[in-house]
């Protein structure tokens, strides 16, 4: 299916061809109360505050850490008790009918940048694909892949080709928060990226 993606030529954002309840999202947010977020494990890669709260990790880890770590050598995921307790999104997850490997709610506080990089291993083309739901965010926030911005609603899901040049800042008052899928490409995942590419 990688192959088949590579000689389509996708482009380096897709928008899916969902919609979810920006609303039941947000009250899922809600039931968090003061959980704490875990800071991201690299920080060089940032300024400010950037965590985030794993909702599916790799089988049989317990440091935070760990849990909060995409793993691209791990076969084995499973979900977190947090998952269990926040249906909307749960049910975002369960929308994917591909391998769903790490899931997380990521947060950018008011003021934080995440620097420009680039996660190799992160391309629809070579079998793996991040995708973004943001549940949380405002004007003041700018998400670029190669230098271009992204326009993220709420509710929507997004495909970034984030193996290219990457960087987002919160400029707003308030925080970003997105539910962060990982999952392998399937021939079901292709069709919808197929499907999204063709609508833009």
């Amino acid at each position: 299916m990688a192959t088949a993606l590579r000689e389509a030529g996708l482009p380096d954002r897709v928008r899916l061809p969902f919609a979810f309840d920006p609303a039941g999202l947000a009250d899922d947010l809600a039931l968090l109360g003061d959980a704490e977020w875990i800071a991201h494990f690299v920080p060089q890669n940032y300024e400010g505050e950037w965590g985030a709260l794993p909702l599916r990790a790799k089988a049989g880890a317990t440091h935070p850490v760990m849990m909060i770590y995409s793993d691209p050598e791990a076969t084995e995921f499973e979900d977190t008790a947090l998952l269990g307790q926040l249906p909307h999104i749960a049910a975002v997850v369960a929308a994917f009918r591909c391998p769903v490997r790490a899931v997380r709610l990521m947060r950018l506080t008011p003021g934080s940048v995440i620097k420009e990089h680039r996660d190799h291993d992160l391309a629809a083309e070579f079998g793996m694909a991040r995708i973004h739901v943001p549940i949380a965010t405002n004007p003041g926030v700018e998400f670029l892949v190669n230098r271009a911005p992204v326009a993220m609603a709420p509710g929507e899901a997004w495909y970034l080709r984030l193996s290219d040049p990457h960087a987002v800042a919160n400029r707003g008052e308030s925080d970003r928060i997105h539910l962060v899928i990982d999952v392998l490409v399937d021939g079901w995942l292709a069709a919808q990226l197929e499907s999204g590419a063709a609508g833009a």
